[in-house]
């Protein structure tokens, strides 16, 4: 279409169709699409912070002249053998499509693999660098071989020479019973079919129907540094850091280092080398323990004639039997003589205590102690009944005079009360009278009566009873309703005379008031 006319006229009319954005940026995904199916892109991963919360992993590929939007689904990146780092050149496999939402194009990457063996050498000194920080890699954490193992476990393939090589060695050292657990040890499911055989083997329980193994192999043949990539991988050193039973690595040649050397054991450089690590040679063994044999026969003759001569020595310096007897048996029978008199003597010390004794006895027979005490018994019991008796009289005079008491107790008791009530009685007729001769009442009986309003409040002067007010008389036997008229003011009262009090002395005392 053209630009508008200067003058700002419409643009010159178009057959070609109106379409949507949708529709725009459909057409152009579907054109990316089957122009570009599959492609391999060589680049340099940037902006890359991880697997995103969901699983999938977004960053870019780079070169110096261009950036490529990047992501990896999550299904994808748990197959990848070799994992996005940032800076890391890799050469990516997969799809280009577009993304509507930014405009922007991108490639779903389903493979990655590192770009060149620079890459692969710098990826694999940065992977040991950092398990070695972790600790792994430490000599203090590697243990001895058993000498002798009964069971050996071997990590391999089952159809590689490897395998044939270690039982070929292990039958001409000391043949020993092998436990082969088949992986795959190249490609894409090397690393985690690894991992999954040595934890298989250290699951195994001790004394369980398959014999868990006092050693583990694992080995591989010669290789380039891509085929033997799957021993580089974290998952199989962390197993082999995590392993109870003792491991031997024996991946490739001598000159092949893989980081599953750093964290094994002890590292064998062939896998040949690696049986020959795990077991002795059985003849040199049976030659060795024919030699501590003889030697531990001749030490034993020696001990036994040296034991022999210091015998003979003690057999010399020792006495005669009948002479190291002959003062026991002397004073065995010194001894048999004393103790028959002191048998003797103590018998006539106990016949003549014996004979004291009864004498003793026949003076103070059973017979006349217990008539003896049959006497006091009976003297006891005439005075125990004679003091029940006075004492029954006497408690019987007691409770008399008691009752007596009581009785006499009971009657003041009673004169108290009343003269008590009595007094409370006059008390209270006295109150009584004063009440009634302070009460209003006695008031209104003399003709004096009670003057209230309407409201019932009493009217005390003229001014509280204008008037009109409707009064409430109270006399002494009864009300009266009235109005109130015009005040008029009482006369003065008239003055009262004084009253002259006589001298003491004269004809009348005269009144006080």
């Amino acid at each position: 279409m053209s630009d508008l006319t200067e003058t700002g006229g419409e643009a010159p009319q178009t057959n070609a169709p109106e379409i949507t954005v949708s529709e725009l940026a459909n057409a152009l995904k579907r054109t990316i699409e089957d122009r570009f199916g599959r492609v391999r892109v060589r680049g340099e991963i940037s902006n890359y912070r991880g697997p995103h919360a969901s699983g999938h992993a977004y960053f870019s590929l780079k070169d110096q002249n261009a950036r490529l939007d990047a992501v990896i689904w999550k299904s994808t990146f748990a197959r990848l053998r070799t994992r996005p780092q940032e800076g890391l050149e890799v050469v990516a496999t997969g799809r280009i499509t577009t993304f509507p939402g930014k405009s922007s194009y991108q490639i779903i990457i389903e493979s990655l693999e590192p770009a060149g063996l620079g890459a692969l050498m710098a990826l694999l000194d940065a992977r040991r660098k950092a398990l070695a920080a972790e600790g792994l890699f430490d000599e203090a954490r590697k243990r001895p071989l058993p000498f002798l193992p009964s069971v050996i476990g071997v990590v391999t393939s089952p159809t590689g020479a490897v395998i044939r090589d270690i039982l070929h060695r292990l039958n001409d050292r000391f043949p020993r019973r092998v436990l082969l657990w088949p992986v795959r040890v190249q490609g894409e499911s090397c690393a985690e079919e690894v991992a999954a055989g040595i934890r298989g083997f250290n699951a195994l329980p001790v004394g369980g129907e398959i014999p868990r193994p006092d050693v583990m192999i694992v080995a591989r043949g010669g290789g380039s540094l891509e085929d033997l990539w799957g021993f580089n991988e974290e998952i199989v050193v962390r197993a082999a850091a995590e392993s109870a039973i003792p491991l031997i690595s024996a991946i490739g040649h001598e000159t092949d280092t893989t980081l599953l050397d750093f964290v094994a054991d002890l590292r064998a450089p062939t896998p040949t080398g690696a049986a020959e690590k795990a077991v002795p040679v059985r003849v040199e063994l049976f030659e060795h323990l024919a030699i501590r044999a003889s030697r531990l026969e001749g030490a034993r003759r020696r001990a036994m004639e040296q034991r022999r001569a210091n015998l003979s020595t003690f057999a010399r310096l020792l006495p005669a039997g009948d002479a190291l007897l002959a003062s026991p048996r002397q004073r065995l029978d010194r001894t048999a003589e004393r103790l028959g008199a002191g048998v003797r003597a103590t018998g006539d010390q106990r016949r003549l205590r014996l004979a004291r004794a009864a004498t003793l006895l026949a003076r103070h027979s059973p017979q006349t102690e217990l008539a003896r005490a049959r006497e006091r018994l009976r003297g006891l019991g005439a005075r125990l009944r004679q003091g029940y008796r006075a004492r029954a009289v006497l408690a019987r005079q007691e409770n008399a005079a008691a009752r007596q008491r009581l009785a006499g107790a009971a009657q003041r008791l009673t004169r108290a009360i009343a003269g008590l009530i009595g007094q409370s009685q006059d008390r209270l007729d006295r109150l009584a009278r004063l009440q009634d001769s302070l009460s209003h009442r006695s008031a209104l009986a003399r003709g004096f009566a009670l003057v209230r309003d309407e409201s019932g409040a009493l009217v005390r002067s003229v001014a509280q009873a204008p008037p009109g007010t409707g009064l409430d008389i109270e006399i002494a036997d009864g009300r009266i309703a009235a109005r109130a008229g015009v005040a008029t003011p009482d006369p003065p009262a008239p003055p009262r005379p004084r009253r002259r009090m006589r001298r003491p002395g004269g004809d009348n005392q005269g009144s006080l008031f």
